[in-house]
């Protein structure tokens, strides 16, 4: 079995409260790594681009308010 196997296996038997708990600490995991993934992005530039076509639509009043 492999660690991902052992990993679902586990998972998919845990009580619901401690199923809970899991799906909490994952999804905070998730999304830490999201924004360390975002700022990596942003100090190497990556989003540079969109920053600017944003910036300006803007200036040239192509953007709207919701």
């Amino acid at each position: 079995m492999t660690k991902l196997e052992q990993i679902e296996k586990n998972v998919s038997e845990l009580e619901p409260e401690d199923f809970k708990a899991f799906a909490e600490w994952f999804e905070a995991l998730q999304a830490s790594r999201w924004d360390r993934q975002i700022e990596a992005d942003i100090g190497a530039g990556k989003l540079d681009g969109l920053a600017d076509k944003a910036l300006a639509d803007f200036r040239a009043r192509k953007t709207r308010a919701f």
